[in-house]
């Protein structure tokens, strides 16, 4: 995610570049034999108009639609963290009775490592994401493709080797953690850490948890509708294909109009693809490119502040944004 107040002008032509120079190549020659050969083949413009208008109607819809699963995906995580919250100020309020402290530890740092899982789970590639785009970024995590042997590593600052060797072959270690812990739970209340009431208490904490990792697997595993997707690319391509021919009778003239009608064409057809890659890269909130929810940085502020209410040591530092960017 960029937290600066705006990406510069050119760093947003960088990263959408290619459409105005392929566009302004593609209109020259068009222009450079409208004028040289005297190819005389034009558009009205009229019609071109209304294919632009419709094309830029469909490209909102596309944007709208996309930004919708951005903040639905924002929101779904501030669940998460309230809900992070709760489980720990309910695990130093309700757990009592000897050896309490390692207990709380225990629970709260198996919370942890169900974070860990989740986010790793979550930025694991799609077929339909960024894979090799987002890995020439400086900024983009790896994480999906480090996935199992960096997960097993930082799981191990918070579980057992036993439990992560129960865990590891599963097909959601995330899930498997919150039933571990809703079974250690079970245990603690059958050995009287606490009462039955607040046992149900916790027991809908787990419950929230489950329907926060739902919510944020819905949106990883089921795409942006690939018919609206896909029609998206070719409606604006084929737009795109015929702006140089309705530019062409307005350009007319000297050579100084023939310059201006391929750096005018490109504009436009910069303009397009770039609403369409804003609705392309926004579909996929948890896959790790620059505008997508900084799931990193939220799972390390909900560590400081568990591990904090248990006045634990080796509390790490928030995460820092680089060049504005956070993961």
């Amino acid at each position: 995610m960029y937290i600066k107040k705006n990406y510069s002008f050119w760093m947003t032509f960088n990263w959408s570049k290619w459409p105005f120079l392929l566009g302004i190549l593609y209109a020259g020659a068009i222009c450079f034999a409208a004028y040289y050969f005297e190819f005389h083949f034009s558009l009205p413009w009229q019609p071109i108009g209304v294919i632009g208008i419709a094309v830029a109607f469909y490209l909102g819809f596309k944007n709208n639609s996309s930004y919708d699963r951005t903040w639905e995906a924002r929101k779904i995580y501030g669940g998460i963290v309230n809900d992070s919250r709760s489980m720990g100020v309910a695990t130093v309020a309700f757990i009592k009775g000897d050896h309490s402290d390692d207990i709380k530890k225990e629970i709260l740092y198996r919370h942890i490592a169900w974070l860990t899982c989740l986010r790793y789970q979550l930025r694991l590639s799609k077929p339909w994401e960024h894979k090799e785009e987002r890995l020439k970024g400086v900024f983009a995590p790896t994480v999906c493709e480090e996935y199992e042997n960096q997960l097993i590593n930082d799981l191990k600052k918070y579980l057992t080797a036993e439990e992560i060797e129960q865990i590891k072959s599963k097909s959601n270690p995330a899930t498997q953690l919150l039933k571990n812990q809703s079974v250690r739970l079970q245990e603690l209340n059958y050995k009287d850490y606490f009462d039955d009431f607040r046992h149900m208490e916790f027991h809908h904490h787990i419950n929230n948890l489950y329907a926060g990792q739902g919510k944020a697997e819905r949106i990883k595993n089921f795409p942006f509708p690939r018919q609206y997707a896909s029609t998206a690319v070719w409606l604006t391509f084929v737009f795109c294909a015929i702006v140089p021919f309705g530019l062409i009778d307005i350009f007319k003239g000297d050579i100084l109009s023939q310059v201006l009608c391929p750096i005018v064409s490109g504009m436009i057809i910069w303009v397009f693809f770039l609403m369409e890659k804003i609705g392309d890269y926004s579909e996929n909130p948890f896959e790790g490119t620059y505008n997508d929810v900084p799931i990193t940085s939220i799972s390390t502020g909900i560590e400081i502040d568990l591990r904090e209410m248990i006045n634990d040591t080796d509390i790490p530092a928030p995460v820092e944004d680089k060049m504005g960017f956070l993961l």
